[in-house]
């Protein structure tokens, strides 16, 4: 426990940090599963439409910090390679 008063503020402001963090980065892998999911029943069109989802959810996470820039890069390309196998 800490003993100083701002840092005990401090390690609660984490901690709720930590929670919307890891509440983000399960919405993404959702995301990213749906694609993976819609690409693997041939739905080309469900595909296109969550892979927009996934890219949106990317992009926010890499603008909040969640992620860094070549994670993001990296995942949309793998997604869009994989969309792309439909068409």
């Amino acid at each position: 426990m800490a003993n100083i008063k701002q840092q005990a503020k401090r390690n609660l402001t984490n901690e709720k940090k930590k929670l919307l963090n890891a509440a983000f980065k399960s919405s993404v892998k959702t995301a990213v599963k749906k694609v993976e999911v819609a690409v693997k029943n041939n739905n080309a069109e469900e595909a296109t439409m969550a892979l927009q989802k996934a890219f949106a959810k990317l992009d926010k996470g890499l603008a909040k910090g969640i992620y860094h820039k070549n994670f993001v890069s990296r995942n949309k390309s793998r997604l869009s390679k994989l969309a792309n196998s439909l068409a």
